[in-house]
């Protein structure tokens, strides 16, 4: 609230604890549509009925509250069983919430049981990759932990958080586990 003092926004944010918290407690990845069905038990009703508009063209004469922007635009990807790439082109994935949201749900739901492809997906396929992969990171690192990222991404990692404290991330992540369980 302190930087985007907006209903959608605080409504996101909101959702994604949700769910980051329910995948904490989770043993086995959760049914694609979970993801969708989850975000908008908790986003709708925070968000109310604000009206935004859409840049994408594909959707230029949206017009309403951000969850249902998300429902419609990530239900119809999901009926059409689009590639993430062609869904993302459609609504865009730049930084504005309305691009944000639907390309993590959809991003998740496609495939949120293969942490590296969600990552993978999240880089490749959107236009704000380092802010969508973020939040995608997150969520499959909450549901697999630390041991489903590969190996080969965390080898030459410094784990730094700032300058001259290597391995900190990692420390952080051991506290972490310690605190609300095992992370692996």
């Amino acid at each position: 609230m302190m930087t985007h003092n907006d209903a959608g926004s605080t409504a996101c944010c909101v959702a994604f604890i949700g769910i980051l918290w329910d995948l904490l407690q989770m043993t086995s990845p959760p049914a694609p549509i979970w993801w969708l069905k989850r975000y908008m038990e908790i986003a709708s009703q925070l968000e109310g009925n604000r009206e935004y508009a859409s840049r994408a063209p594909a959707y230029n004469t949206f017009r309403g509250p951000i969850h249902r922007f998300v429902e419609e635009s990530v239900r119809a990807a999901h009926q059409d069983n689009l590639p993430v790439v062609d869904a993302c082109n459609r609504w865009q994935s730049g930084t504005y919430l309305m691009e944000t949201m639907p390309s993590v749900i959809y991003i998740l739901m496609r495939h949120g049981h293969d942490p590296e492809e969600a990552i993978v997906r999240a880089v490749n396929d959107t236009w704000d990759n380092d802010t969508i992969a973020a939040i995608v990171g997150a969520a499959v690192g909450a549901l697999h932990g630390q041991n489903a990222i590969p190996q080969r991404w965390i080898a030459n990692h410094s784990g730094r958080t700032a300058e001259g404290d290597d391995g900190k991330m990692f420390q952080l992540i051991r506290e972490a586990g310690q605190r609300w369980g095992d992370t692996d």
